[in-house]
């Protein structure tokens, strides 16, 4: 702390990553669309579940195993063209998640890739998130990543370029599709929006208790904000549309638990 009562400190190298990868992501193609989805259905069942059993499960995991089972319906909209123009498309779907987890007594959102999870059960999802909850420096990141951190930022963004160039190699370092979320950090609903350099980006809003129509009658349902963001040079409107769809009817009938 200085005379004026100002504080100075150095940008920690983390934040130059999230810097490079917000100016390289800017300049892609995206399209966002923004859903709400009555997700009702699912809160209950996971509050009884842990009634019943004493142990909760991460709505994030339910939200991704949906995820990658409407990928799988639907595997071009995690596609990527790579510098040959060619389109590359996975069999796996990798999440890149943001988990929330405790690091020096702050709470921070960690990136995570769960692998495969299009072939992997809910219950697998939701230890694997807990354990990197619980182990935050067990993670997928490389490393050299610090020292990438300190070279020139011209030199650094070209890592950013991976997807636009190298898709396979973008996937085993960083997955095909990723989620992030600002629900985490706040109450009631609400949308965010970032650029992605992913094909498809989920960005997880809040949850908000609205009146809505079951059965002819008004009752309150709990409803998802959800940001589905598309590279449109990749994938067309009518496309992301049966995804979304897809990923609606999942997420509403509380597909897997």
């Amino acid at each position: 702390m200085d005379e004026q009562g100002e504080a100075v400190e150095p940008l920690p190298l983390q934040r130059r990553g999230t810097i490079d990868y917000m100016r390289v992501a800017g300049r892609r193609s995206v399209v966002h669309g923004l859903v709400e989805i009555d997700v009702t259905e699912a809160r209950q069942r996971i509050r009884e579940r842990k009634e019943e059993t004493g142990e909760g499960l991460s709505f994030t995991a339910f939200l991704m195993y949906c995820l990658a089972r409407a990928i799988e319906d639907h595997p071009h909209v995690q596609a990527y063209r790579d510098w040959r123009g060619r389109i590359i498309s996975f069999d796996d779907v990798d999440v890149n998640v943001i988990i929330e987890t405790a690091i020096d007594g702050e709470r921070i959102g960690v990136p995570h890739v769960i692998r495969a999870a299009n072939r992997r059960s809910l219950r697998s999802i939701h230890e694997e998130i807990r354990t990197r909850q619980r182990n935050p420096d067990g993670g997928t990141q490389p490393p050299w990543a610090s020292l990438a951190m300190r070279l020139p930022g011209v030199v650094r963004r070209q890592f950013w370029r991976l997807p636009q160039l190298f898709p396979r190699r973008w996937k085993r370092i960083a997955g095909t599709v990723a989620v992030t979320s600002v629900g985490m950090f706040g109450e009631g609903g609400g949308w965010g929006i970032s650029p992605t350099n992913y094909t498809l980006q989920l960005t997880v809003g809040g949850i908000a208790t609205k009146p809505g129509i079951v059965d002819e009658e008004i009752e309150p349902r709990e409803y998802l904000s959800l940001t589905v963001t598309f590279d449109h040079d990749v994938v067309d409107g009518a496309p992301a549309a049966r995804f979304v769809q897809r990923l609606k009817e999942l997420l509403e009938a509380a597909h897997g638990l």
